[in-house]
């Protein structure tokens, strides 16, 4: 997994969910589906529910799986704080490139904060993100995943 390989996953991740743009049509019942792709790249984050919500996300060449990450996610608040969608979105945006899974380590906006931990590389990973709102941790995200081979 090279750096231009990195470069694609970033910019699909900037592209999809976190640039707020809406789903594409869906592969399953009831499923959003947003998909990205450059060449023989293709990019698509799957994902079912929205306060409670699983998904994944899997990168292929041609018709070959390259890489995958599974997500589940929940609110622990009792509704979405107002500008919740939008920060999660702001921190996705900011995808680091040593660690292209969710967000930066940390990332802070007004009554905001997100924070995200993980172990491993591109190649095989797991982690966590969570969103405080005036400290008070209202959402939490398991993650994991790595390389598809044959």
């Amino acid at each position: 997994m090279d750096t231009s390989f990195v470069d694609f996953l970033i910019r699909a991740k900037r592209d999809t969910y976190a640039s707020g743009r809406g789903p594409d049509s869906s592969s399953r019942p009831s499923s959003h589906d947003l998909s990205y792709a450059e060449g023989e790249l293709k990019y698509i984050d799957t994902y079912l529910g929205g306060f409670h919500f699983i998904g994944e996300e899997a990168v292929w060449q041609g018709s070959t799986p390259l890489w995958g990450m599974n997500y589940y996610g929940k609110m622990l608040a009792g509704e979405f704080p107002e500008g919740f969608s939008e920060f999660l979105k702001a921190s996705l945006l900011r995808v680091p490139r040593e660690a292209p899974f969710r967000g930066p380590a940390e990332f802070h906006a007004g009554n905001f904060d997100y924070v995200c931990k993980w172990e491993g590389e591109l190649k095989r990973f797991v982690g966590e993100e969570e969103i405080f709102y005036n400290g008070e941790r209202v959402y939490w995200l398991a993650f994991h995943g790595g390389e598809i081979k044959d």
